[in-house]
């Protein structure tokens, strides 16, 4: 009787761990695709020694002047922290999830996405480091990283999306 008793502990303990893991990874909760709150994100960020900049001076996301983390995904902010280790760039990120981007799946919004400053060091690694892809009408000229991750300058800034956290 015990055996069975065993048994049927340990099958329903397989089950419950496995419906949670089913559970998060469903609603996004799996560890890096989880998003995180703005104190979070700016404390790990400051760690890794990144900076940010805000034209609105601000970090509320609702107004397109500020710049904003909340809501950012876990793998954006390693990813970024991942470029800065290896690239040994200085990094100023211009642009988080607050609103004024364009929408979709892959979003600023949905907190997939990062702009950094445009810097001459920034340039050579990438330019050295990630394939060249081509230019994108009405975006920039966008280079693939080995992770995935896609670098595209526009303008005035490089905007980066992050699928992965870029081999954290």
């Amino acid at each position: 009787m015990s055996f069975t008793r065993s048994t049927l502990r340990r099958r329903v303990l397989t089950l419950v761990v496995s419906t949670v893991a089913t559970v998060g990874a469903v609603f996004g909760l799996a560890s890096p695709a989880f998003a995180i709150s703005h104190s979070s994100a700016t404390s790990q960020l400051s760690a890794a020694g990144i900076s940010w900049t805000s034209s609105g001076n601000c970090s509320d996301r609702n107004v397109a002047t500020c710049t904003s983390f909340t809501d950012v995904r876990q793998a954006t902010i390693s990813g970024i922290i991942t470029f800065r280790q290896a690239s040994g760039c200085a990094v100023t990120i211009t642009a988080g999830t607050e609103v004024g981007h364009a929408g979709g799946t892959y979003s600023h919004w949905n907190g997939y996405k990062l702009d950094i400053s445009l810097s001459t060091c920034i340039q050579n690694y990438i330019s050295a480091h990630y394939t060249y892809v081509g230019y994108i009408s009405g975006f920039g000229y966008q280079y693939r990283a080995p992770s995935g991750n896609l670098y595209t300058r526009e303008g005035s800034h490089w905007d980066i999306l992050f699928y992965s956290c870029g081999g954290c």
